[in-house]
């Protein structure tokens, strides 16, 4: 089994994840503690809050929101390998309320959520280009994805940082882990619905 780090704190604290492999990169632990910081800082990870993994990979960032105690996850992922790393992870750490989708993530967000959610990890693979097509149709108001005061972050290569507003997200903080960023943005509480 590939190593994809350890859930960090929370329930399932300490317990190591399993990778698809050197194609995909794992969260590392520093970066899921700056990610998770700055989430908990801002009050969308935890008890009453739902959140969003896109290119989730081997669902290491939505299983430690819902080892934090989020009540729900939905994790999105395309690749066939990835979905049975990421329920087995989901298995191994034993966290509820966890769905599971395979989709093309750019498919998936033309749909009309059945709620909106509070943090969002954007995780696509640094060589395409569907990070900004991705934020823009999470930024756009009427889609419903977001709630207000919902904090979505991108993690990509540091010298590919998407612009600093994108429909209603406004970026408002950066930090750099060698070659990646994560770059966070949130919406307005006055987008409330």
């Amino acid at each position: 089994m590939a190593d994809g780090g350890r859930v960090i704190a929370g329930r399932a604290s300490g317990i190591r994840l399993a990778a698809v492999g050197p194609e995909t990169r794992a969260l590392s632990d520093r970066v899921k503690e700056s990610l998770f910081g700055t989430l908990e800082a801002e009050g969308v990870v935890g008890p009453g809050k739902s959140f969003l993994d896109l290119f989730a990979g081997t669902g290491a960032a939505g299983i430690e929101a819902l080892s934090r105690g989020s009540d729900r996850a939905t994790f999105v992922e395309k690749d066939a390998t990835a979905l049975r790393v990421i329920t087995d992870n989901v298995r191994r750490t034993r966290v509820e309320a966890a769905t599971v989708v395979r989709a093309d993530v750019s498919r998936f967000l033309e749909q009309q959520p059945s709620a909106a959610f509070d943090a969002v990890v954007v995780d696509p693979p640094y060589a395409s280009d569907v990070l900004g097509p991705t934020l823009a149709r999470l930024a756009d108001p009427a889609a419903g994805w977001l709630a207000g005061g919902a904090v979505v972050a991108a993690k990509h290569f540091w010298r590919a940082a998407p612009a600093p507003q994108i429909g209603a997200l406004e970026r408002y903080r950066e930090r750099r882990f060698g070659e990646t960023m994560l770059t966070f943005y949130r919406v307005p509480r006055s987008a409330d619905r």
